[in-house]
């Protein structure tokens, strides 16, 4: 039997990330995948190796890529998700959408999910999250729901636009603490009606859904905001990222 030097540090999980996709770029003929560099500076502070997952409609390569990670995330981009994924059409405010990008990052996650694999959403990956577990979504919060802020910051987006509410006795709450943190904000769209046994962990003030989680599984939040780009200015924010890793190293086999 071998035994860790004593001190040595936990061996990092490896965590797969889904990176966006550029098919027009004018200084290229080729489509290039794209992955904003704090993601994967946030799993590796927080105890993680991040691995970029390439996308690909074949199920057999979504099991190979589930089978070489031990936890998941899924990130944010600027796109929407096709209303007929919650069962609808869509109405006047959608965004443009990445049909590949959101097919691979579904199945991704019905495969993480269904191992019981922990899975961090990030802005889009948190409505994706909520579409996946039944949900549906608002398609313009601008149009949808009366009296909403400002939710599409023009700001540097290490810096907060506004505060919200994280609910007692959720894994957020366990993750940053309870009660207000400023949270910054790049959306449009946003969580409508919620999926089965999926509980809201934060809310903005003008009601908008900015957390969620479901307990039916070991790990599966889903946050609005991008806290990988605030751990320099609210510190707690690492906490999201602290917390997928811990349930990552329980994950592992």
């Amino acid at each position: 039997m071998t035994h860790k030097p004593h001190g040595q540090a936990p061996r990092r999980p490896n965590i797969g990330i889904t990176p966006d996709y550029s098919a027009n770029r004018p200084d290229s003929p080729f489509p290039y995948y794209e992955l904003k560099v704090p993601y994967a500076d946030a799993v590796l502070r927080a105890g993680g190796l991040p691995f970029v997952l390439p996308y690909s409609d074949d199920l057999a390569c979504v099991d190979a890529y589930l089978d070489r990670i031990s936890g998941l995330v899924v990130t944010g981009g600027a796109f929407d998700i096709p209303p007929e994924a919650y069962g609808e059409t869509a109405r006047e405010g959608m965004g443009p959408l990445k049909v590949s990008r959101t097919a691979f990052e579904t199945a991704l996650m019905r495969g993480a999910l269904k191992r019981n694999m922990p899975v961090l959403g990030i802005c889009g990956g948190m409505q994706l999250l909520n579409v996946v577990l039944g949900g549906t979504l608002h398609q313009d919060i601008g149009r949808e729901i009366q009296g909403a802020h400002e939710h599409e910051q023009k700001h540097d987006r290490t810096q907060p636009q506004h505060p919200v509410d994280v609910r007692d006795g959720t894994l957020l709450a366990e993750a940053v603490g309870r009660g207000q943190l400023m949270v910054n904000s790049t959306h449009h769209q946003a969580a409508r009606r919620t999926g089965e046994r999926v509980v809201v962990s934060a809310v903005s003030p003008d009601g908008v859904v900015e957390a969620i989680e479901c307990a039916q599984y070991a790990f599966a939040l889903g946050v609005q905001w991008h806290p990988e780009l605030m751990l320099n200015t609210v510190p707690a924010h690492v906490g999201v990222y602290r917390a997928l890793i811990q349930k990552a190293r329980e994950h592992r086999r």
